[in-house]
């Protein structure tokens, strides 16, 4: 009996410590709903649809508010304004890493993607330069690209125009990009080595997408082999992963929208036409193209809430005070949904990109890639790959559905760190 009245004051005052703690710190931070002990307000977050549960909070609290997750407070930023003073116009302070546990376990703060200080600055900046040093060889990444797109081109003509699920086979083409970029050589689809690559990259993405992982010195140099080896996994896991699936999420809402699909490949021929491969210069005289892809980017809001970031010293945000190394999260979702820039934003529309005459169309709130110090640093070649590959892909085959087009459903699979289309077949028809 004495240890139980024991375990329970020890429990009380671990909840009491909680509270106080949580309490003594509300009154600088942004507001936002009650905290539990412990906890925080993980209850009060769908871990299916953490975008939704921001917007919900930001109605009630505002574009800046405050969550618990666990014991420790996170400043969650929603909608452009918010987003665009943080990351673009004070980038510097809202330049860390935030908290990730799974990756401070696994990665130690190695690499480019989780790094934080000089580390991150200088992995960054080799990084860069590096991917624009191999660009500007013999065989430049636009080659690189181009051969690729024409070896996946090949392994489609393969399924003869049956019915296929194209996971696997859009998940080669640009893991095979990083490889050439890398080791200066691609691998066959069916290579043992390159399938072994590719479990891993899937494997180590899993694991980092579990939904509660979303809401919980000595002077030397940065070019170790431990630092290296972490950079190069970032490059696969970043420049693998998101591509293929805005690929194969690309696939199926041209499959759930036709008339967008016939528009592209009218434009394909008439400026490509069927004798060479589309090339990057090609994009400038292909707005709907171009329009058709940024939609499909804003439409399927891939990475919801990014990666979670970190104020790098204390800061008056607005007129709220938030110490050193508090995390912070910005909801994409509420800028590529921004009913004001996007008239319909729940609507799959290229219009959301064109003009009056049909002449492309940039928008300030076009952030898939995040945007500010840690936007993606794979951005120009993400952009490449899935502009080459989508156009290499609707230049060779008719894209069919084994549905009706009202009956596919493009309702994304949330799995607390991707939007992921829905599992579907269709068939590449030969044109």
């Amino acid at each position: 009996m004495d240890l139980v009245v024991f375990l329970a004051l020890t429990l009380s005052c671990l909840i009491l410590l909680s509270l106080w703690r949580q309490s003594s710190g509300r009154g600088k931070l942004p507001p936002g709903p009650t905290p539990l002990p412990i906890i925080g307000n993980f209850l009060q977050i769908d871990v299916k649809n953490i975008s939704q549960s921001f917007t919900n909070f930001s109605k009630a609290y505002g574009p800046v508010f405050t969550l618990y997750l666990g014991s420790k407070p996170t400043v969650i930023l929603h909608g452009y304004e918010a987003v665009k003073e943080a990351l673009i116009d004070r980038g510097e302070e809202f330049a860390g890493r935030g908290s990730f546990p799974m990756a401070e376990k696994i990665i130690k703060g190695f690499g480019v993607v989780f790094s934080n200080g000089n580390r991150w600055k200088e992995m960054r900046r080799f990084t860069l330069m590096t991917l624009r040093n191999l660009g500007m060889g013999k065989r430049n990444i636009e080659d690189r690209v181009q051969e690729e797109a024409q070896c996946l081109v090949e392994e489609l003509r393969k399924t003869k125009g049956s019915p296929c699920d194209p996971t696997f086979i859009l998940s080669c083409a640009p893991c095979n990009v990083i490889c050439s970029i890398i080791f200066q050589n691609r691998f066959d689809y069916k290579d043992k080595e390159f399938l072994i690559l590719m479990d891993k990259i899937n494997e180590n993405v899993k694991i980092l997408s579990s939904p509660w992982l979303q809401v919980n010195h000595i002077e030397q140099s940065e070019f170790s082999l431990e630092n290296l080896a972490s950079t190069i996994n970032d490059l696969f896991g970043a420049g693998t992963e998101t591509t293929s699936t805005t690929l194969r999420y690309a696939l199926l809402l041209l499959l759930k929208y036709p008339d967008v699909t016939a528009k592209v490949q009218e434009e394909i021929d008439r400026v490509v036409g069927r004798h060479r491969s589309p090339c990057m210069q090609d994009r400038s005289h292909m707005p709907y193209t171009d329009a058709m892809i940024h939609e499909v980017q804003r439409f399927i809001d891939l990475l919801p809430t990014s990666l979670p970031h970190a104020v790098t010293c204390d800061i008056k945000f607005r007129k709220y005070l938030i110490p050193k190394g508090t995390t912070v999260i910005t909801s994409l979702s509420s800028v590529l949904h921004d009913s004001k820039e996007f008239p319909n934003p729940e609507m799959f529309d290229p219009g959301h990109f064109l003009n009056g005459n049909g002449n492309f169309k940039k928008s300030d709130y076009f952030m898939p890639f995040s945007t500010g110090k840690r936007i993606c640093a794979g951005e120009g070649l993400a952009r490449m790959e899935l502009f080459l590959i989508l156009t290499t892909i609707l230049q060779n085959f008719k894209l069919k559905s084994l549905v009706h087009p009202k009956e596919i459903d493009i309702t994304p699979v949330m799995n607390g760190f991707a939007s992921l289309p829905p599992p579907y077949q269709l068939c590449f028809i030969p044109l």
